[in-house]
């Protein structure tokens, strides 16, 4: 039986998603050109097609409701892009990092190492990345920098003036607040402030010293989407997290700082997704849908 605090914990933490979750926009999106799908191999591009979600692994506890697993897209050895990474994040104070040499051993359940982090993790917003996993310490804004070879805390950096436990989640809660994301240029962070009055606002971060480079406010409101990633410098946002027909509904083009809408379709399989990751790497969406560890193909458009 899972222990009280994990129950409480869960219900806690998904208690905004009662009144929070907005349906996909029924307004007609703006679509791509025609004759412009086809292009995902032969560099970066626009979003244009998400397909059926496939399962790599499963959890076996109440813990593993929602997480986040994930895989180096610039790994360093002894790591590799096959190694890949899960944490369980239902909880008080969540510590455990699994390693998995392959994807077999992750598909069984079977850790090579756990690692003990020296500082309690927040949310399913954390990614690795050059041989280090990025995450939010629990109950602060600020951010940590943990190299996985030396398992030791290499940098740690305040996000300025970030909402954090459940100010500004998105709207499944889960103290979603703060959302790290990797794409073909790097490091960012996706959050919201005071001043942005609850829009995503996203940054750039400098990997090494956790700095910020450059920040972009949106105007799409953080609580009214299910979750958000980033490919090629654009932030993409998921309509919900339950219904099984969503939507990427939302797309924030950080080079020229305008944003429109779309009606790609997006699968929630198993109706509750609570994370979604690109890795640049795979060309792969990585999620956590109810229990289970799932992974999206897509295509790109060309730019």
């Amino acid at each position: 039986a899972a222990a009280a605090w994990d129950m409480q914990s869960v219900a806690y933490q998904e208690l905004q998603s009662a009144g929070t979750e907005v349906a996909a926009s029924r307004r007609r999106p703006e679509e791509s050109a025609p004759g412009r799908v086809g292009a995902e191999h032969s560099g970066c591009g626009e979003l244009a097609w998400v397909g059926e979600p496939g399962v790599f692994g499963q959890a076996d506890s109440i813990a593993g409701k929602y997480g986040v697993w994930m895989r180096d897209p610039e790994p360093v050895p002894p790591f590799t892009r096959a190694t890949t990474w899960r944490v369980d994040t239902v909880g008080t104070e969540v510590r455990q990092l699994f390693q998995y040499d392959d994807a077999e051993q992750f598909g069984k359940g079977y850790p090579t190492k756990v690692h003990i982090l020296p500082r309690a993790m927040e949310s399913t917003g954390a990614v690795v990345f050059r041989g280090s996993l990025y995450f939010q310490q629990r109950l602060s804004r600020r951010l940590a920098k943990y190299d996985l070879q030396q398992e030791a805390i290499g940098a740690e950096k305040e996000l300025p003036d970030a909402g954090y436990h459940g100010q500004y989640p998105y709207s499944w809660g889960g103290y979603t607040d703060i959302d790290l994301a990797v794409d073909e240029s790097g490091l960012w962070v996706i959050y919201s402030t005071e001043k942005a009055k609850g829009a995503i606002v996203v940054s750039k971060l400098d990997p090494e010293t956790l700095e910020i480079q450059r920040t972009w406010e949106t105007n799409i409101r953080k609580q009214s989407v299910a979750n958000a990633f980033i490919i090629c410098g654009v932030l993409y946002t998921i309509s919900s997290y339950t219904a099984p027909n969503a939507t990427v509904n939302f797309a924030y083009d950080t080079a020229t700082g305008t944003s429109r809408l779309l009606s790609i379709p997006f699968q929630n399989r198993y109706q509750y997704v609570s994370m979604v990751d690109y890795n640049p790497a795979e060309r792969q969406l990585f999620a956590w849908d109810n229990f289970r560890m799932v992974a999206y193909p897509i295509r790109l458009s060309r730019a």
